[in-house]
């Protein structure tokens, strides 16, 4: 797969505590950007943050959190990233999903991509 120039960058804002199918809900995110093909996606584990209900979500000793957040960035073609967004809206329940033009600027890889 080839991308450069103009392309979409997708954030998705979750918890660490969001699960889908019993698996964390990031773990079945990445899956299905994998089974899509999609060009990449990297997970980000936060130490601290909220969200909509404005809770506090925070790494400090005094308030150990088993919900941290996460968030996932996920780089494509717009017209692939776009094509899956319903999909990837329906698998987000509480969070948040945004979008960012780009520009690619490079994006190699060393040979084929492994199987499973």
């Amino acid at each position: 797969m080839r991308i450069d120039g103009p392309a979409l960058i997708v954030r998705i804002y979750i918890g660490e505590a969001d699960h889908r199918d019993g698996k964390p809900l990031y773990q079945a995110i990445v899956a299905f950007l994998r089974e899509r093909g999609i060009a990449g996606a990297t997970v980000f584990r936060g130490i601290e943050g909220f969200g909509a209900n404005a809770r506090l979500h925070t790494t400090r000793l005094l308030r150990l959190s088993e919900d941290l957040p996460i968030v996932i960035e996920v780089v494509d073609a717009e017209d692939r990233l776009r094509a899956i967004l319903p999909e990837l809206d329906a698998m987000v329940g509480d969070g948040l999903i945004t979008l960012e033009t780009v520009e690619v600027v490079a994006y190699r890889g060393t040979g084929p991509a492994p199987t499973a």
